[in-house]
């Protein structure tokens, strides 16, 4: 089974939107004074875009904040964003920079709160990734 990590703000939308999946996942500390998430096992995570539109400050400090944590970086094998098409260029954004600094595929964007069908999606696909990363190890 799919093991996901996410990182959600007050609104809970990401939280909200992973809750659908209905798979296992642990949530990023929202406060400096929460105990820092240290993984132990393989994940994809889930993470908003920041910043309104600007490519400064499009990952969550947070998000940063865990991922600097050489173990839990050795552990991520792929991300998914969420983002508002307001934000043009830099819609979704957060993922494209966590795909390229982790050297892990940026599989699925979606907006907001995302829809019936991007949970579907995001669900099957981490299904078939896991899958075809449990095969290729076998």
């Amino acid at each position: 089974m799919a093991k996901i990590v996410y990182f959600s703000s007050v609104t809970n939308n990401t939280a909200r939107f992973v809750k659908k999946l209905g798979m296992e996942a642990e949530r990023i500390p929202l406060r400096r004074t929460d105990p820092d998430l240290i993984v132990d096992d393989e994940y994809v995570l889930i993470v908003p875009t920041y910043g309104g539109g600007n490519n400064r400050g499009a990952v969550p400090k947070q998000v940063i904040k865990f991922l600097n944590n050489e173990h839990n970086r050795s552990l991520i094998r792929g991300v998914v964003s969420a983002g508002n098409t307001n934000f043009g260029k830099a819609y979704c954004l957060a993922g494209e920079i966590i795909s390229a600094k982790c050297k892990v595929p940026h599989m699925y964007k979606f907006e907001l709160l995302g829809t019936t069908d991007d949970v579907a999606k995001v669900k099957q696909g981490l299904e078939e990734f896991w899958e075809q990363l449990s095969q290729i190890r076998a």
